[in-house]
């Protein structure tokens, strides 16, 4: 009688395993597991959430003429910036202003990965303003003019590097400029300079390049 209970059992037992279906787990970095992201990946995707969203519009609203920003810079850097900019509360940083104009571009330089023009916004024939062009754009200007992008959101200074790099891109590929010499042509533009001293060129970051209407 025990026999044949130990049989039955058994018996009883197999037919469960056979109704189990058996699933294997993923392994690790297999194609079921999401992959986490970079910091630039993580970045681009924040620079895409606010650069039309916020940036562009605070650009628009609180730019100064670019002759007014000239004038304050007679009066020194600290004052100009005291009216006219921003800066981050580090000791020793830069002042960064938010400017619009319109001028005829006297230079451009394409060819450079660097690509930017030169424009004379006051009529003298002389350059008052370089735009950077890119794809490569120097500094960190739209970030540090923006007073709603702020240091302590993000996990450390690689990453608002980062943040700075990745809106310098989205700037880049807001440009849209004629084919050909853009020597003669008249622009109206918007965006972004730093400054470390009064003398310092204008060099702006721009988030609006439009060649203007005749």
């Amino acid at each position: 009688m025990r026999a044949m209970t130990a049989i039955l059992g058994l018996s009883l037992g197999l037919t469960a395993l056979g109704a189990c279906k058996i699933v294997p787990n993923p392994e690790p970095g297999g194609e079921n597991a999401s992959a986490p992201q970079s910091d630039e990946d993580r970045m681009a995707a924040k620079a895409g959430e606010i650069y039309t969203a916020q940036l562009v519009p605070n650009v628009s609203q609180k730019a100064i003429d670019l002759p007014t920003l000239t004038t304050a810079l007679q009066g020194g850097l600290d004052a100009a910036g005291q009216a006219h900019g921003i800066r981050p509360q580090a000791e020793g940083s830069p002042w960064n202003f938010l400017v619009k104009g319109q001028g005829t571009v006297v230079e451009a330089n394409r060819k450079s990965r660097g690509a930017t023009m030169a424009v004379d916004v006051t009529g003298d024939k002389q350059a008052d303003v370089t735009i950077q062009l890119g794809p490569v754009i120097k500094g960190t200007a739209l970030r540090d003019a923006a007073d709603f992008i702020v240091f302590t959101d993000y996990r450390d200074q690689i990453e608002f590097a980062k943040l700075a790099r990745a809106l310098n891109d989205r700037a880049h590929q807001a440009v849209q400029l004629p084919e050909g010499d853009l020597t003669g042509k008249t622009f109206r533009f918007e965006g972004a300079t730093t400054l470390r001293s009064a003398t310092d060129p204008v060099l702006v970051v721009p988030t609006l390049l439009q060649e203007a209407t005749p």
